[in-house]
């Protein structure tokens, strides 16, 4: 038997077409069983760590130190940030110059997971223009039943933010909702995964899923993207933040290159270091 290519992760054609067209894909890839133990492995050291810190949502565990929630990160997380196959085809989509800007784990705990509401990522975030690659990382089985990642396809076509409401409710993991006039819920597709595999999402495509009332968790590792030709706008950031509709403080947000060269040449890659 031939061994496999050193690029059989790519996408393939119909893969992009569908990222570009639909919102999001689901590569053919996965990930080796022993990078997805350790992860594993690391998701219960998070845990363990981060007793007092909300299972449904841990901002940016690659940061040691990780801010506004006084989550206790390890590099590790940066590590897993920076998976070559991973970084190779968040470039076939958004360009070979890119940089990581934010990672969150979402534990959904059994039986108590939040619901998170529709809405679009970038509401929520100080990029110019906006631009984002989301690599959503399932370390657990994610399905129907546990609250699996919901989308609507084609919903990021335009580029357009779309009306959100502030809600804040204990039931939630966000706080801001998509108002219903602006989609259309019986379009929705769930993305089912299997624990390894991965399914790539563009800033504007309309999401969210059920709360978790199964008997098994839903975990996953997300990882932003953005292209380095858009900037990363700290200052506009904490504007968000005081008018209050941003839970996170993006002040002193670190970044990090991961491939090629800063575009827009306002990307400050000292701060938060």
């Amino acid at each position: 038997m031939n061994a496999p290519s050193r690029q059989s992760h790519l996408l393939s054609p119909e893969e992009i077409e569908h990222y570009h067209e639909r919102g999001y894909v689901v590569p053919r890839w996965r990930l080796p069983a022993e990078l997805l133990q350790r992860m594993r492995d690391d998701l219960d050291a998070l845990l363990t760590a981060n007793a007092g810190v909300s299972r449904d949502s841990m901002f940016c565990p690659h940061i040691v130190k990780g801010g506004t929630q006084g989550l206790q990160g390890s590099n590790a997380w940066l590590d897993y940030a920076r998976i070559p196959e991973v970084l190779d085809m968040v470039g076939q989509v958004i360009g070979p110059d890119f940089l990581l800007w934010g990672t969150t784990v979402f534990g959904k705990p059994a039986g108590t997971g939040k619901r998170v509401p529709w809405h679009q990522d970038g509401e929520y975030w100080p990029i110019r223009p906006l631009a984002t690659c989301s690599a959503w990382i399932a370390l657990d089985d994610a399905t129907p039943e546990n609250g699996c990642l919901r989308v609507i396809p084609g919903s990021h076509k335009g580029n357009r933010l779309r009306a959100h409401t502030q809600k804040d409710s204990p039931d939630l993991v966000l706080n801001q909702e998509l108002n219903a006039d602006e989609y259309d819920e019986a379009e929705a597709v769930d993305i089912v995964l299997e624990a390894g595999q991965l399914s790539l999402h563009d800033v504007y495509l309309v999401h969210g899923s059920e709360p978790n009332r199964s008997t098994k968790r839903r975990a996953g590792y997300v990882c932003r993207y953005m292209p380095t030709s858009s900037h990363f706008d700290r200052e506009y950031g904490a504007q968000l933040q005081q008018r209050g509709g941003n839970q996170v403080d993006f002040a002193g947000r670190a970044l990090w290159l991961m491939r090629g060269r800063d575009l827009c040449g306002k990307n400050d890659f000292t701060v938060g270091h």
